[in-house]
C-alpha cells in the first residue's frame, strides 16, 4: 500500500511540512532553477522556501534554453535580474550593497538560486547560457549555514532556503524580514534529524 501524501507539499503526510511554513512578503522575486534529482528529495528545503515566500517560481530541469518561464522572467526583469553563484565574476553582498553591485545593478528585482548539490549545481549553470549573461553575486564567506541534515565539504556551504533569505535580506535591506523564515528552518532541521536512524556508538 502507497503512503498518503500531502496534496500541497508533495511530501508524505508524516513528514509534512506545512506547519513549518511563515509566511514571508519578499519584494525581490525569487526564481529557484531546480535539478531533478532535487525535486523529490525529502531534505530539500525548497518547498519550505516556496511554501513560505510571497512571490517565488520553482522551475525543474535542467536545460532552460527553451524554458517559457525563466525567457518570461529574464524578458520581464532583464537587467534588473541578479544570480546568486560564485562564479568567478560575481559580486560580493554586504549587509549593504556595496559601490560594485550598484554599479552593475541600481535596482535588483529578482534573483535566481540553482538547487543542486555542487556538481549538480554547475551543470545547471553550465548548460544555460543565459545564466552566464546576467549579473553573479555571491554571499560572504563569514556567513555560518544551520543545514545539519546533508554534509559537504564546501566551507560555508548554506542550503538554497538559507542562501535565499541571506541574499534577500541583504539586497531589500531587511534582513531581520527572513529570521522568522530562518527559525522555522531550524525546526525542519530537528524534524528530519528525527526520521534519521541513530547513529551507533563508538
Amino acid at each position: 500500500m502507497s503512503r498518503p501524501y500531502c496534496s500541497s507539499c508533495q511530501r508524505p503526510q508524516v513528514s509534512c511540512i506545512c506547519h513549518l511554513t511563515f509566511s514571508t512578503k519578499n519584494n525581490v522575486h525569487v526564481v529557484v532553477l531546480q535539478h531533478p534529482s532535487e525535486e523529490h528529495q525529502t531534505k530539500g528545503t525548497v518547498k519550505l522556501l516556496e511554501q513560505s515566500l510571497s512571490s517565488c517560481q520553482v522551475f525543474i530541469g535542467e536545460d532552460f534554453s527553451q524554458h517559457q518561464g525563466l525567457i518570461e522572467v529574464l524578458n520581464q526583469y532583464k537587467r534588473n535580474t541578479v544570480l546568486l553563484y560564485p562564479s568567478d565574476k560575481a559580486t560580493v553582498l554586504q549587509g549593504e550593497l556595496n559601490e560594485n553591485m550598484t554599479k552593475i545593478n541600481q535596482k535588483i528585482e529578482c534573483i535566481i538560486l540553482l538547487d543542486g548539490t555542487w556538481k549538480k549545481a554547475y551543470r545547471l549553470y553550465m548548460m544555460n547560457s543565459a545564466l552566464h549573461k546576467i549579473p553573479h553575486c555571491v554571499l560572504p564567506d563569514s556567513l555560518k549555514g544551520e543545514y545539519q541534515i546533508r554534509k559537504t565539504k564546501k566551507h560555508g556551504a548554506l542550503s538554497t532556503l538559507e542562501a535565499c533569505c541571506y541574499g534577500l535580506g541583504m539586497i531589500e535591506k531587511q534582513p531581520e524580514n527572513y529570521l522568522g523564515l530562518l527559525e522555522q528552518f531550524k525546526k525542519f532541521n530537528v524534524m528530519q534529524l528525527a526520521f534519521l536512524p541513530n547513529t551507533p556508538r563508538q
